[in-house]
């Protein structure tokens, strides 16, 4: 326990126990440590749990293998053949908004790469790709007034292109590029939105839906809401406004995705026979000392705020009730008349409930959560009342937000199943970044793979989630928004410094092709699987190089001019010796003969 520490006094704790010295009854209370030790000595050390134990089967045919990307992160040509002007274009070009000043100006240069991006989707051998579409490529202004046929062919060739390499096409109408020109006029915050997202929607599906069977309407909009409307770290950039505002926004997101839904099944679905549905973000949430019921509180407020704000109105109706109570008490507590959270008329809720054909998530970590006392704050974070960190022993990536922790996929599985009726899931993004310098040799992308998926496969074979899709977030190195292209999630690293903008496989394209080729985890006691065992398809990297006349890749090039400079060297240093000996000969010789006249002259 806490006791007196010599010179420290009682400013120094050890103890496994907390020892309150201020009370004259020295009440012991125990640490989280103590729990911890506890398990350890119950246990006889350490050994594997659960989560870490490692689950061999498959997934069930037909299983969906994807990766995806998103317009501005990757395709470029941001003033190409009549393309308008997008929030990020504004953003980007703002300084100080983005780490170095990166932009999506070129970014990987997608816009004019359809065949090698076709290329590494195949080396990848996923059997569906996730891309998005920029709204001002087809809208420039974002209505209807004008429609860019040259912006629609770039995604019609996309598509063809796709489904004559057997890779089905998962199309996303809105990952957070507004046009500029419906920004100008308010953007999300005006409900107008809602009926130029169902105009532009309406738009795609005529024009691709017959080849389109799997659609998301808008990406993560909580980021939408929140990083771009609320803390103001990404487009549109919007901070320190009234606390209304990231609610307002989330409320037109959430029906204007309800709007297009309903177009597509009043409209095309019976003809088209496609999926449509929302991609919701969230971590999980484990309290930061399970073992506090403030902690455990703190964390269910936490995953309500989250994955709840969206999922809940669009898969059980309405918002839950736990946001509904806290924000109107705070906002009337603050003098309001009214929650600052807008409510969904009868009519609304009927009409958004049940807008979804699958659960489309993005899930790539977990965080411990706390209460914090945000006292009159009437923000988001002061609804929330609760501040989030990580555990110091969980795996770091390129990005500080991001911890390995495989565990909570699973668990965050078990709540959506549990939560919202067992839907159909498909996962729409998982993934991890690296910074600093290039390699090729991302060992901590396979193991985060691995884990992660074999996570969902217990999630499904286990505990009965209804879990149809994977896809890893990203195909390749991109513009990582307001981080620039210092964080790289791809499983191709894209050479910037190449006009050509090679795309460059890492050695977690090979561990996630044979995960796809296995369906999952065949069972190494079983001996070799034939899965395992793949043909290697051809790898188009753009990379290769004259060198001396002949073709060869990067690598061969660069061993043949380092041995040619090694020859060179040799060959230098060999005429140097050659002349510095010819030079001591000449002079050994004059030596001698000076010697020689020197003896005569003597002698005569």
């Amino acid at each position: 326990m806490d006791s007196f520490e010599w010179l420290n006094g009682y400013t120094v704790g050890f103890g496994l126990y907390h020892v309150d010295f201020t009370d004259p009854n020295r009440p012991r209370t125990p640490k989280f440590s103590a729990h911890f030790y506890f398990q350890v000595m119950k246990d006889n050390g350490f050994p594997t749990n659960d989560d870490e134990r490692m689950l061999y089967g498959e997934f069930p045919q037909g299983f969906l293998w994807s990766t995806a990307t998103a317009s501005y992160q990757i395709e470029g040509g941001w003033r190409a053949d009549g393309k308008g002007l997008s929030i990020w274009d504004k953003f980007a070009h703002t300084p100080l908004r983005i780490f170095e000043n990166d932009n999506g100006d070129i970014a990987c240069d997608s816009y004019n790469k359809i065949d090698e991006d076709i290329a590494i989707l195949k080396q990848l051998r996923v059997n569906h790709y996730r891309f998005s579409i920029s709204w001002t490529r087809i809208l420039p202004d974002g209505t209807k007034n004008y429609i860019n046929e040259a912006g629609f062919s770039y995604y019609d060739r996309l598509v063809n292109a796709l489904l004559a390499a057997n890779i089905q096409p998962h199309v996303t109408l809105y990952h957070w590029d507004l046009p500029l020109a419906l920004q100008n006029v308010g953007g999300w915050e005006n409900d107008t939105i809602v009926e130029r997202f169902r105009d532009y929607a309406d738009i795609i599906f005529s024009r691709l839906g017959d080849r389109v069977k799997l659609w998301v309407t808008i990406n993560e909009p909580y980021n939408v809401a929140m990083v771009g409307h609320g803390y103001g770290v990404a487009a549109p950039g919007i901070s320190f406004r009234p606390g209304t505002l990231p609610y307002i926004v989330g409320h037109n997101l959430i029906k204007a995705h309800a709007e297009a839904w309903h177009l597509y099944n009043d409209k095309y679905r019976a003809k088209q026979n496609g999926k449509v549905s929302i991609t919701i973000n969230s971590d999980w949430s484990e309290p930061r000392n399970p073992y506090k019921q403030e902690d455990i509180d703190a964390a269910r407020r936490v995953i309500q705020f989250y994955i709840g704000w969206f999922a809940h109105p669009i898969f059980n109706g309405d918002y839950s009730e736990m946001m509904k109570t806290i924000i109107r008490e705070r906002s009337l507590a603050a003098g309001l008349t009214q929650s600052r959270l807008p409510e969904f008329t009868p009519e609304e809720i009927k009409r958004i409930k049940g807008t979804y054909d699958y659960f489309g998530f993005n899930h790539y970590t977990t965080v411990l959560a706390f209460p914090v006392e945000y006292g009159n704050l009437q923000h988001y974070d002061g609804d929330r009342g609760a501040g989030t960190t990580a555990d110091r022993a969980w795996l770091n990536s390129g990005s500080g937000w991001l911890k390995i922790t495989p565990f909570g996929l699973r668990r965050i599985l078990n709540f959506i199943k549990e939560e919202y009726g067992n839907p159909m899931i498909i996962i729409t993004e998982n993934g991890i970044s690296e910074r600093g310098p290039i390699d090729l040799k991302d060992s901590h992308r396979s193991y985060y793979y691995e884990k992660y998926i074999n996570q969902m496969l217990k999630a499904n074979l286990l505990d009965g989630v209804d879990v149809r899709g994977y896809t890893t977030w990203s195909l390749m190195d991109n513009l990582e928004w307001a981080t620039g292209f210092a964080e790289r999630f791809g499983h191709f690293y894209v050479n910037r410094s190449d006009p050509k903008v090679p795309r460059v496989a890492k050695e977690s394209v090979s561990f996630y092709s044979t995960i796809i080729n296995c369906n999952g985890f065949p069972d190494p006691a079983s001996g070799p699987h034939d899965c395992m065992k793949q043909e290697p398809e051809e790898t188009v990297n753009d990379s290769s190089v004259n060198f001396l006349g002949l073709k060869l890749s990067a690598e061969e090039a660069e061993t043949g001019l380092n041995a040619t400079f090694a020859l060179l060297i040799i060959a230098v240093t060999g005429a140097i010796c050659l002349s510095i000996g010819c030079f001591l000969t000449k002079r050994r010789k004059k030596e001698t003969k000076k010697v020689d006249n020197v003896e005569l002259e003597r002698k005569f």
